[in-house]
């Protein structure tokens, strides 16, 4: 059965209802989500995020000489997807590097408001002085 502690890199068999497929799986991609597992499919030539608990117990070892047919037949295009599939994951997992706190903004200097150059020297004091002068 299913057991990628004892290998890297895991080449099996996923047997579904709709047929079986030669899968692999290697334990430095990057982590799926949680409760699920990347398996590259080799009828998709693709890796795809499978649920784990449901492909579990469809996923059996090969025997040897299944084991080195598929080796020999894949091994190619699961290291060119495996290849794709990093440079796409690598942009994500250096997103969630990103600090998450926001740029510190620098001060605006302030502008010291411009007088009018009408509003300097008018003499209040007219007004002032109708109003006192009763």
């Amino acid at each position: 059965m299913y057991n990628t502690a004892k290998k890297q890199i895991w080449y099996g068999e996923l047997r579904t209802s709709k047929g079986n497929v030669i899968v692999v799986h290697d334990n430095q991609l990057p982590e799926a989500s949680p409760g699920r597992i990347y398996l590259y499919n080799t009828d998709r030539n693709a890796i795809i995020e499978y649920v784990e608990d449901i492909v579990k117990g469809n996923l059996y070892d090969l025997d040897d000489a299944a084991l080195k047919a598929a080796e020999t037949k894949f091994s190619g295009a699961w290291k060119a997807a495996r290849a794709e599939f990093m440079i796409k994951h690598q942009a994500r997992i250096d997103l969630n590097n990103v600090k998450e706190t926001a740029p510190v903004r620098k001060a605006k200097p302030e502008v010291e408001p411009e007088i009018e150059p009408d509003a300097v020297g008018v003499d209040f004091d007219d007004d002032w002085s109708d109003s006192f002068d009763d």
